[in-house]
């Protein structure tokens, strides 16, 4: 299976499996045995006008101040794929990592809904929900009318080096709700249409979405050291600096390592109501990148005690001299209502 519009809708989910990649998790939910949807779910498809989508911040691990798409382009390694020996099942999906009884695909829809999403009370089972899928600019309500798409499709990791990870590895990799680029919400038409084929021969028919698409594959490969093929690179190449030269990728936490052969081990405000969850996590580490402001004093951004985008996350400013940073969650650590990004303290 092959993985915004709205970049910015992606960035509430947790996962525990490796400390270094999880986040807080957004709703409690205890587990069933998949109780049937409610009969008040109706599917509702609307096609929208299109927006263009403009990623912000900057990548973190690539040397350089906002790094494009493009220079993290030129960090990946270029190789023929390995073809053989996949099979689907050596990525063991979906699981339940948080044990809070939501496995990833539901916690990826209750992270992605534009409104709270509804979920069967006896189980973790939503069953309506508001989701823009990003490769068609199409809205929906159904659940059902929706696949989580892995952006780098788990054949083509496995093709681009994920064949040498351990299974623990292809496990986290393949239920990674640490980075919000790796699972997505789409139309289940359009995520078997793009099937495991990457950006040589399948792009997103939102066209609007393509710079976006494509950073966030750079950005995931870059993250989980896959390599490219030539005609992946190229293509990509070619797309970037005709369209989206200027496009820049957001940070990222601390991937597992990939292993050598012979590794048999896995690696290592006030306002807001937090999010009602029997468990804490860390959230990921992931540095604050500072953004200018020639209007700001001593160059730093000035910002308000406000909501902030999901776009911004993780950028800092000032507000009356102090340091503030655009978060999901308050400097002690507890997280805000699922949908919520705040300017706080930093």
């Amino acid at each position: 299976m092959k993985i915004s519009n709205k970049v910015s809708r992606r960035l509430q989910r947790s996962l525990i499996v490796f400390p270094a990649l999880a986040l807080a998790v957004t709703v409690g939910c205890v587990s069933s045995s998949g109780a049937a949807p409610s009969p008040e779910a109706k599917k509702t498809t609307t096609t929208l006008k299109k927006k263009k989508v403009v990623t912000t911040t900057v990548v973190k691990g690539v040397v350089g101040a906002n790094p494009t798409a493009l220079s993290v382009l030129s960090t990946i390694v270029v190789q023929n794929e390995y073809k053989t020996g996949y099979s689907r099942s050596l990525f063991k999906h979906w699981i339940d990592a948080n044990g809070n009884g939501c496995d990833t695909r539901e916690e990826v829809l209750i992270a992605e809904s534009q409104s709270k999403a509804q979920v069967d009370a006896y189980g973790c089972k939503v069953i309506e929900g508001d989701w823009l899928s990003p490769y068609d600019n199409v809205m929906h309500t159904n659940p059902s009318d929706l696949d989580i798409d892995h952006m780098i499709p788990l054949k083509e990791a496995w093709d681009s080096g994920a064949w040498r990870w351990t299974a623990a590895q292809r496990q986290t990799f393949a239920n990674d709700l640490s980075d919000a680029r790796a699972l997505i919400a789409v139309t289940a038409g359009q995520n078997r249409s793009k099937s495991d084929r990457d950006p040589s021969n399948w792009i997103p028919p939102q066209k609007s979405y393509t710079c976006t698409y494509l950073s966030e594959w750079v950005a995931i490969k870059a993250r989980w050291k896959l390599s490219m093929d030539q005609s992946e690179f190229g293509r990509i190449k070619n797309l970037l600096t005709a369209s989206c030269a200027t496009a820049t990728v957001a940070p990222w936490g601390t991937a597992p390592a990939v292993p050598s052969k012979s590794a048999t081990t896995p690696i290592t405000e006030d306002t807001i109501p937090a999010v009602a969850s029997a468990t804490t996590l860390a959230p990921v580490a992931t540095a604050p990148v500072a953004i200018a402001d020639p209007e700001g004093a001593n160059g730093a951004r000035e910002v308000k005690p406000v909501r902030c985008k999901k776009a911004e996350f993780g950028l800092t400013g000032q507000y009356q001299g102090a340091p503030y940073v655009c978060s999901d969650r308050r400097k002690d650590g507890t997280a805000y209502a699922a949908g919520y990004y705040m300017w706080r303290p930093a």
